[in-house]
């Protein structure tokens, strides 16, 4: 092979750094095909593609890898794990571009010259699928080389905003060849030219997932394996999986996971929401799945997509109805049927998995259940790296300490997050907005469209976690300065409360555990609730109110299934605060009780909470 051209394993990119244009190798690969950081190079999968080189990160030094986001790996038809030809590129300044939205039935109403600032210093070449935006990452990247003077005119990225979440095709470049967008570039757009291409567009990609690296190694190696390599199971003479469920609160990202491993295996995929296989006539519903798993087997390799799964194989002797039992019936008896071995991969996704049929949850169905949980901190950071890396965000957003105060929150409560702070800044600036209904939004208010950290703090008002809203309380505004005298008492409560939650690596390595109950007692009006709507507003942790007698139900065991669902809840959202008020309607001395026995049952379902084999991390109860 000529040492100007290297082969390299493709390794996904940060989050962060998805869509722009850019892919990274070391510095002695750079060498070997004469590149510097700011050159552009020629990645050849399946296809050609071209990027900007940048430096690896330090921990891919020496180990012969490139990393590219999802749509690179795309227009060079590649996947993770593979291996391409890398060589430097001749690039030509491009006098005309003519890109297309990649999704039919798309209409853009805009000045051209957002798309030129959206694409400015990219690479392209014909075919090329690219989303907008990314200019300020590829200037820093071709600082101190020779296209570094392309960034003089423009802000880059100024102006797309609204367009960045939009995928499009290079319909047409001159000269023909891979080209470089620059100041003296005519960018067009030509929203019919995309009808006429049989590209599929790239929705989702791995770089759109933050905060669940251990969940996607896990999927992959079960999904993505036996769909390319079925030979390495044949060899250790074993039956690839054929299932894999995915499990856990709404908004976590299961569907999106699901989407992303389908777009990056390229494999046949057949998504079946499970409510929709459902039908008035006899047999019409076993038919429907019979029919999507023989179109699986026929286009192999393929993934099943079953969303929803609960609604059509939930458990049989809680079924009132002879179809339902027939559809599980036929669920399960397609899936042990299923010839391609390890061809056919069928994931579904259930936030209820405790409702499904024991029969579907042995292995040989569904062989591995994953939970997609509530993410912690460094989760949500990557989260919130993902939907704000093309929106404008002032210097003063610091997106640590944004991960920080969102406890319990799941990946689409910060996308509404992000969302509601762009609504925030719309809000003050639309009554300034005059222009007419046909004519573009001029540059100058555009140009003021910019988040700051004050919208952030007034989004997280309206913004709460999903998980929690029918427990959740608006956060009090009480302080502790706001409750005269107790002062033994407020020092007391912070250094049970406040201090574990805010310093748990001091307790942790002085190897001390922090109290999980505390009781506020005395006689009324002392100030006993202001204390807990004190604690509520100063901790920063999620507090959920339970008034007592609210919880008793006239129905046997709905009273203990209540209390279980509170303690549920404020795990998922932790670190989190229930205030149980008028505890005493609900927690009475046992054994002499005479409401046949449901408030002992009551006792005996809290204390098992707080003090049972499961753990109450970053929980506190008062």
């Amino acid at each position: 092979m000529d040492k100007q051209e290297l082969k390299l394993k493709v390794m996904e990119a940060l989050q962060e750094e998805a869509y722009k244009g850019v892919v990274r190798i070391d510095s002695q690969t750079m060498r070997d095909i004469n590149v510097r950081p700011g050159d552009i190079v020629e990645v050849e999968g399946s296809r050609k593609t071209v990027g900007v080189v940048d430096r690896a990160y330090p921990t891919d030094v020496g180990q012969a890898v490139i990393r590219m986001d999802g749509i690179m790996r795309r227009n060079a038809k590649t996947s993770l794990g593979e291996f391409v030809k890398v060589r430097r590129a001749e690039v030509k300044e491009a006098k005309s571009v003519t890109i297309a939205p990649a999704q039919k039935g798309v209409t853009i109403q805009a000045d051209p010259i957002y798309f030129k600032r959206g694409l400015i210093g990219r690479a392209l070449l014909k075919g090329d699928q690219v989303a907008l935006g990314g200019g300020k990452r590829r200037r820093r990247a071709m600082e101190g080389g020779p296209f570094e003077d392309i960034f003089d005119i423009f802000e880059p990225d100024f102006g797309i905003f609204g367009f960045t979440g939009l995928k499009f095709i290079v319909v047409n470049t001159d000269p023909k060849t891979a080209v470089l967008v620059t100041e003296n570039t005519e960018v067009t757009l030509n929203p019919k030219a995309v009808e006429v291409l049989e590209e599929k567009v790239v929705e989702v990609t791995y770089e759109d997932i933050g905060g669940l690296s251990e969940e996607v190694r896990k999927i992959r190696e079960m999904v993505e394996l036996p769909l390319k390599h079925p030979e390495l199971f044949q060899r250790l003479g074993i039956d690839p999986p054929k299932g894999v469920l995915l499990h856990g609160p709404p908004g976590t990202g299961k569907t999106l996971l699901a989407k992303a491993v389908a777009n990056e295996t390229n494999a046949h995929f057949i998504h079946l929401d499970g409510p929709s296989v459902m039908s008035k006539y006899v047999g019409e519903a076993e038919k429907r799945i019979r029919d999507i798993f023989e179109e699986a087997e026929k286009n192999a390799p393929s993934i099943i997509f079953i969303d929803e799964i609960d609604a059509i194989a939930s458990k049989r002797e809680e079924s009132y109805g002879e179809v339902e039992r027939r559809v599980v019936a036929q669920l399960l008896a397609t899936m042990d049927g299923l010839k391609s071995r390890g061809r056919v991969v069928v994931i579904a996704a259930t936030n209820r998995p405790n409702a499904l049929d024991p029969a579907l949850r042995r292995p040989g169905r569904f062989d591995r259940e994953v939970e997609i949980g509530v993410p912690k901190q460094e989760g949500r950071l990557q989260v919130l790296k993902i939907h704000t890396r093309n929106m404008p965000l002032t210097k003063d957003v610091d997106l640590n300490e944004l991960a920080r105060v969102t406890h319990g929150f799941v990946g689409a409560d910060l996308e509404v997050l992000c969302k509601e702070a762009a609504i925030v800044v719309l809000r003050k600036l639309l009554p300034e907005l005059k222009y007419k209904k046909d004519e573009p939004i001029p540059a100058e208010f555009l140009e003021k469209l910019i988040i700051s950290a004050s919208d952030f703090k007034e989004a997280l008002k309206s913004v709460r976690p999903s998980a929690l809203r029918e427990v959740l309380i608006e956060r009090p505004t009480t302080k502790w300065d706001d409750i005269g005298g107790l002062d033994s008492v407020k020092q007391d409560i912070k250094e049970a409360v406040e201090w574990p939650l805010k310093q748990p690596d001091v307790f942790k390595n002085l190897g001390v555990t922090a109290p999980k109950g505390i009781l506020l007692y005395g006689p009324p009006g002392t100030g006993k609730t202001m204390l807990a709507r004190a604690v509520a507003n100063e901790s920063e942790a999620n507090f959920i109110l339970v008034n007592g007698p609210e919880l008793l139900s006239k129905w046997v065991g709905d009273s203990e299934k209540g209390m279980r669902k509170i303690f549920e809840k404020a795990r998922q959202a932790s670190p989190a605060i229930i205030f149980f008020d008028e505890v005493d309607a609900i927690a009475p001395k046992r054994g002499r009780s005479s409401d046949s026995g449901v408030t002992e049952r009551m006792v005996n379902q809290m204390l098992t909470e707080i003090d049972g084999l499961q753990e109450l991390n970053d929980v506190i109860g008062h």
